[in-house]
């Protein structure tokens, strides 16, 4: 079995993306044109299993100061195989995201993945704030 991890846009399944995320906790009811938007606006990872995608995430950023890790995911049935670890190892080796300062993600079920790659609980949580609007998920 050939596994690769691709930031090449064009390899991206929209199709697959957008319905596992819609299945997911944290991007219920996100809209294919929603998906398409934010696939747009940032670096994007393919996990690929003998050249179908069977995972994904992506990265906000302006390459220096801030990267915020999103939407990471590996479908179920693939999953404890290390491809997680592998999809991670490709995003913190990615070379244009070396100068990053501060990395932020939320999860609420895959810390020890995030632990093994440095990520670790905000010290100081007290000084975060977020705005959610009436579309926020």
């Amino acid at each position: 079995m050939d596994v690769i991890v691709s930031t090449d846009p064009e390899k991206l399944d929209i199709d697959f993306i957008h319905s596992f995320l819609t299945t997911s906790y944290w991007a219920k009811g996100r809209t294919k044109k929603e998906v398409i938007i934010t696939i747009q606006n940032c670096v994007n990872f393919g996990v690929y299993l003998d050249g179908n995608q069977i995972g994904f995430a992506r990265v906000l950023t302006d390459y220096t100061v801030f990267g915020y890790l999103m939407d990471v995911f590996i479908t179920e049935e693939h999953r404890g195989k290390g491809y997680s670890k592998l999809l991670m190892q490709t995003i913190t080796n990615d070379p244009r995201l070396q100068q990053i300062k501060r990395w932020m993600l939320i999860t609420k079920d895959a810390h020890n993945l995030y632990k093994q790659f440095d990520f670790k609980k905000v010290e100081n949580p007290s000084i975060i704030m977020e705005k959610l609007t009436k579309t926020s998920e």
